[in-house]
């Protein structure tokens, strides 16, 4: 599994590192999307669509769902910083989630196994993500019985919130959003969907939902089908979806 999963890493790293400069967006191969539309660079608040590709056709699956983002909105993530000098740039503790056009890698939740096509992680007391950017481990998620316990010391990201952070169930089900995939320091860390406290509590960077909207996301991505996570303001949305071949804004509510 591990294996498989550095594998995954990898091929992340590989998608990002062009994705801002290429003429060709190098996300065409992506047969399922995640959209995510913000009113501003700054709102918490967001509509959440998920689109099937198909002969180069985007087409909408389901409802529009309500979804929160980071409690000081969103912020380029790494790659797409060029893309809108006006932008705010992501950048590690600044409550922004990340803004652009990412992979979606492993699952993760409480419970043992998951109805999830994609690789699950069933989260352990000692697994932590690495926040600390001085650490070798900045933006993994590790276990401390194989890392060491030092590892983790500087971190305050417990997977298992319900165990470490009285009860808290927002962990419970979710999924990375690669958006530093090359684990860059300072860039931003442990970026998931994730559940949602309440409709009105925004995340420290993070896109948050409510279960049965995971649920049905989980039970829906298929990691053959390249799967992307899209999170743009409205504005931006309708000014490069054409140029990078996503779903029409007319379709996202943007």
């Amino acid at each position: 599994m591990r294996g498989a999963l550095l594998a995954l890493v990898l091929t992340v790293a590989a998608f990002a590192t062009t994705s801002a400069t290429a003429t060709t967006p190098t996300w065409t191969d992506a047969h399922q999307a995640v959209v995510v539309i913000t009113g501003n660079w700054d709102a918490i608040h967001g509509s959440l669509h998920r689109y099937e590709r198909d002969r180069h056709a985007w087409h909408a699956v389901g409802k529009a769902e309500p979804v929160v983002v980071g409690r000081n909105g969103a912020a380029w993530g790494k790659d797409f910083a060029s893309e809108d000098a006006d932008g705010p740039v992501k950048h590690e503790g600044d409550n922004r989630s990340p803004a652009g056009i990412f992979r979606i890698g492993e699952a993760f939740g409480y419970e043992p196994k998951a109805a999830t096509a994609l690789p699950y992680r069933s989260l352990q007391a000692t697994d932590y993500c690495v926040d600390a950017t001085t650490s070798p481990f900045y933006n993994r998620i590790v276990d401390t019985r194989d890392v060491g316990g030092q590892a983790a010391k500087d971190s305050t990201e417990p997977m298992r919130r319900d165990i470490h952070v009285h009860g808290d169930q927002r962990y419970r089900l979710g999924f990375v959003i690669a958006s530093n995939p090359d684990n860059t320091p300072g860039l931003g860390s442990c970026i998931f969907a994730h559940i949602w406290h309440s409709p009105d509590t925004p995340t420290a960077g993070c896109t948050a939902m409510t279960l049965p909207v995971m649920q049905s996301l989980l039970g829906w991505l298929r990691p053959e089908r390249k799967p992307i996570f899209v999170l743009l303001p409205r504005k931006v949305y309708q000014a490069r979806w054409k140029a990078w071949q996503l779903p029409a804004p007319q379709d996202t509510g943007a």
